[in-house]
């Protein structure tokens, strides 16, 4: 049971009752695993009041009231980035009261708020928002059969030297200096980027990838993809003066107009 906190009614009509009965102070005390000192207080109370209430206006009053709280919560909500040095220099001009860091901190977990670290997000401005709205609009009337022919791609960068390392660490007040709790970082680590798709049919491959990725070095990647899909075998159908048959000759070659059967290299 915490310092100053009120003892239970039932606990207060325990204590009376084993009073009525004639048992000593120090036994009741040491049955209910009590102080002597609080039995004695609490006895004395029902001597005086043959009460077992507790007085009301015990105990410290807080500095700021529900008011002030309702106050305060209004300012951390319209102000989430502001640390609690900044609350605390704006509570103490607002409301005129000397105020430490440590009690702002304890009023706004009074008003079930807390102090968290931000999640990072991309940032958009207007015209991607309006981009992106007009984008969900124009395909809001897809089926499912057409999402499923859909490709979905994404890159991601992942340092490979050093690791993106937490900025917290245990440690003792005197470890501040040990090489073991240092954020390690450089001015330009060592990074690789990787590409990879997915589809309704499943996992596509994780392909490495050199430098940055834009929208145009995409384009010349599928191009070159094309190019190289056009170079297969072609078959030509090849009629020579000496044969009567039509000889077919598989030749990985070019287009270019063709002579005669002894030009064509196989």
């Amino acid at each position: 049971m915490g310092r100053g906190s009120p003892i239970p009614p039932m606990l207060r009509r325990k204590i009376v009752e084993q009073y009525q009965k004639g048992v000593s102070q120090r036994k009741i005390a040491k049955s209910l695993k009590l102080s002597s000192s609080t039995v004695h207080n609490i006895i004395q109370r029902f001597r005086e009041s043959e009460t077992i209430s507790v007085r009301k206006g015990q105990g410290r009053k807080t500095i700021l009231d529900a008011r002030d709280l309702r106050a305060l919560r209004r300012h951390c909500i319209t102000y989430r980035n502001a640390t609690v040095m900044e609350i605390t220099t704006w509570a103490q001009e607002y409301f005129q009261k000397t105020l430490s860091v440590n009690t702002i901190h304890r009023a706004i977990r009074r008003c079930r708020l807390k102090l968290y670290r931000s999640k990072k997000k991309p940032y958009l401005n207007m015209i991607q928002k309006h981009r992106r709205f007009l984008w969900a609009k124009a395909h809001l009337k897809w089926t499912v059969a057409k999402w499923k022919t859909v490709l979905w791609s994404d890159e991601s960068k992942f340092e490979v030297l050093f690791g993106k390392l937490g900025r917290h660490v245990i440690r003792t007040k005197e470890d501040k200096d040990n090489p073991s709790c240092y954020q390690r970082s450089v001015q330009k680590p060592a990074s690789l980027m990787v590409w990879g798709c997915m589809s309704v049919c499943g996992m596509g491959s994780l392909h490495i990838w050199k430098g940055t990725i834009n929208a145009e070095r995409l384009k010349k990647k599928k191009k070159k993809k094309k190019k190289k899909k056009k170079k297969k075998k072609k078959r030509y159908s090849v009629q020579t003066s000496h044969f009567a048959a039509t000889v077919a000759v598989s030749c990985n070659i070019e287009s270019r107009p063709l002579e005669t059967p002894e030009s064509v290299s196989c």
